[in-house]
């Protein structure tokens, strides 16, 4: 059976979501939002075969994702994935792969297949329950960190994101990428704070969940982020303007704290290589990180 890739619409969001409920993976990457907010900047297309999912890049040449589904017939689907590389004169090549899919990879087929790690596209995962109370001795900057935000800013408020208010998060988005340079900063980095004006401008079609803090009445900070998996919620984005000191922290303290009980780990994605990134991600005492790599033919 040839594959038939075509470009995600939101149309497809139930169809998509299905796929990836089955695969029940804690990596950043798999959900709807994310392969749809990004699809611009990172052109993807799917199919669906023997009742899983198959994600390839756009473009010439191609990788693609590990399938997403059901497991019985993961075997066949590999194939057809390979067949589909060969006859169109492609290396195969899978992406974002982490090693419990290697390990299903290697069990259909050992020996067949290498895997290389790389440690800027690891994701950071965090237990809930730290990082909405901040106890302990290794959490004790963090701590005071919120204590000081509440002296200082004596009227602060969070609040979830809905109608009535996401148009001051648009502002402060604004504001945030005016005072960022993205503009002037690259294309990642002008498709980071897109990312973030349309998570907000279609929070609702693609059902995700947001905070926001507000400082004398201004919103200073937003997050958004949605369920990952059974255990695990990925806080997908989050934005805060650096001359209010404290807020970074407060938004993602109270984000956890209202909205992600019942959750026991909370993924706050990659750092990219950015070594300021690694340094406060690393600051927040992951419980593990997500490996992902490329899988290429021995």
């Amino acid at each position: 059976m040839q594959l038939e890739f075509r470009k995600p619409l939101l149309e497809d969001k139930p169809l998509i979501d299905g796929y990836y409920r089955m695969a029940n993976s804690r990596s950043c990457e798999d959900t709807f939002a994310n392969l749809y907010l990004w699809n611009r900047m990172y052109p993807t297309e799917f199919a669906v075969a023997d009742g899983m999912m198959i994600l390839k890049s756009a473009g010439d040449p191609f990788m693609f994702r590990f399938p997403k589904g059901s497991h019985e017939h993961l075997k066949e689907v590999l194939e057809q994935m390979m067949e589909y590389a060969e006859a169109h004169g492609c290396p195969f090549k899978m992406a974002v792969v982490t090693p419990q899919q290697f390990a299903l990879l290697e069990e259909q087929f050992p020996g067949k297949f290498q895997i290389e790690y790389s440690r800027d596209d690891a994701d950071y995962v965090y237990e809930q329950e730290k990082l909405a109370n901040l106890s302990g001795k290794k959490y004790h900057g963090k701590k005071n960190h919120v204590n000081k935000f509440m002296r200082t800013y004596e009227d602060w408020k969070y609040e979830p994101i809905t109608d009535e208010n996401v148009e001051d998060c648009f502002q402060m988005a604004l504001e945030w990428r005016q005072l960022n340079g993205c503009e002037e900063g690259g294309e990642e980095k002008l498709a980071e704070i897109c990312v973030a004006l349309n998570s907000l401008r279609l929070m609702k079609e693609l059902e995700l969940s947001g905070g926001c803090l507000r400082v004398h009445g201004r919103v200073v900070a937003f997050t958004i982020g949605e369920p990952l998996c059974d255990d695990t919620f990925v806080v997908h984005i989050e934005k805060a303007l650096t001359d209010v000191e404290g807020a970074y922290t407060m938004i993602n303290q109270q984000f956890v704290q209202h909205v992600m009980n019942g959750f026991t780990y909370v993924n706050r994605e990659e750092d990219t290589g950015d070594e300021g990134l690694r340094q406060a991600k690393l600051s927040y005492r992951p419980v593990f990180l997500v490996e992902k790599g490329i899988v290429t033919l021995r």
